[in-house]
């Protein structure tokens, strides 16, 4: 069996509304609680973070669902959005919605390549960790 251990390192000096410092792997940030969210809006944020890790997790695995396929792929595009609600003070991440433009050689099968980008959703290890709890919807175009 193979285990990748991941670490992080979070200095935070004072209450809700402090900036912190995060260290992980090649990524060093400022976080707090964005402006959104009445918090001061420096450096980045777990909304951010969660959004950014799930739209990574979805690109690499479809580039590299892709490559096994034999479909050659010239250009993705992967915009992702997410929509956290807040009820009487309580947030809660509800939905991720991926807009997904893939530009593949003409020898490329389109059908397959839409096939694939679908079930990269739920194949990616960030998907498979928050299945359940929040919504994921994959649109997907074909640029020409």
């Amino acid at each position: 069996m193979v285990k990748h251990l991941f670490n992080s390192h979070i200095d935070w000096l004072g209450g809700r509304n402090s900036i912190g410092d995060l260290q992980a792997g090649a990524l060093n940030e400022k976080i707090s609680i964005p402006k959104t969210m009445d918090g001061p809006g420096v450096g980045t944020n777990p909304d951010e973070m969660l959004l950014g890790a799930a739209s990574t997790c979805y690109s690499i695995t479809l580039a590299a669902m892709l490559e096994r396929n034999d479909i050659l792929l010239e250009h993705l595009k992967v915009d992702a959005k997410g929509v956290v609600d807040v009820t009487k003070g309580t947030f809660t991440y509800e939905k991720i919605t991926y807009h997904v433009a893939m530009k593949l050689t003409k020898e490329s099968d389109e059908v397959k390549a839409i096939k694939l980008a679908k079930r990269a959703e739920s194949s990616c290890m960030i998907s498979r960790a928050i299945q359940g709890n929040i919504e994921l919807e994959t649109i997907i175009r074909i640029e020409k």
